[in-house]
């Protein structure tokens, strides 16, 4: 049953994230992602819990990583270019 509530809620995440149009509502699309990751390791505790208590800090230390960076790029991207839709942010080095 938890797995399933994690499936679904991660695909809401991912169709969230390819119809984000700002910064803001993509970083709380890939915490919704990890959300459902989080729920998915909690079966695992009652099989393995040594493992899923690995992939639990390995999980949680990615987490707060990208939440770090995504929020200091989005700060900067606003800082910037005075905004944080998608379309002001550059790829590759383009210009906009």
């Amino acid at each position: 049953m938890i797995v399933a509530i994690a499936i679904c809620l991660l695909i809401v995440a991912y169709l969230m994230a390819i119809s984000a149009r700002d910064l803001v509502r993509l970083l709380i699309s890939l915490e919704l992602m990890f959300s459902a990751v989080f729920l998915a390791i909690i079966p695992l505790f009652s099989i393995s819990p040594s493992m899923a208590f690995t992939i639990l800090v390995v999980a949680i230390f990615t987490s707060s990583a990208e939440l770090l960076v995504l929020i200091t790029a989005i700060v900067i991207t606003d800082k910037l270019r005075k905004g944080v839709e998608i379309e002001k942010v550059s790829v590759g080095g383009d210009t906009v």
